[in-house]
């Protein structure tokens, strides 16, 4: 049947913007974003633990991404807070559209 969750809207263009080293995002996407330059694509594979959702964020508040909708966050939601054995591998696709480099702020081309 495929990947279930659907977290976030694949549909939706605007771009998030997040400063690496800033502890803004899970750890798992952040070291995937490293190193990656303008254009590049990758799709990230986060294992449960330490690179994913922590446990002290229930709401995604501090540390996103988080969904855009409510059943993407309560489809999030339901894996990281399930006991039982589920794969909680994070799976995320992501397109670096414009690198800024401190103290920089331009138009993102799209």
């Amino acid at each position: 049947n495929g990947p279930q969750g659907g977290a976030f809207a694949e549909d939706d263009p605007a771009y998030t913007r997040y400063v690496l080293g800033s502890g803004g995002v899970i750890q798992g996407l952040e070291e995937g974003l490293t190193g990656m330059r303008e254009g590049a694509v990758r799709q990230l594979i986060i294992p449960a633990g330490p690179l994913g959702y922590p446990p002290t964020d229930p709401n995604h508040t501090t540390v996103g991404p988080a969904p855009n909708t409510f059943s993407g966050m309560r489809a999030l939601n339901f894996v990281l807070e399930n006991t039982e054995n589920i794969d909680k591998t994070i799976l995320i696709n992501v397109k670096v559209a414009r690198i800024d480099k401190p103290g920089e702020k331009g138009n993102a081309k799209r």
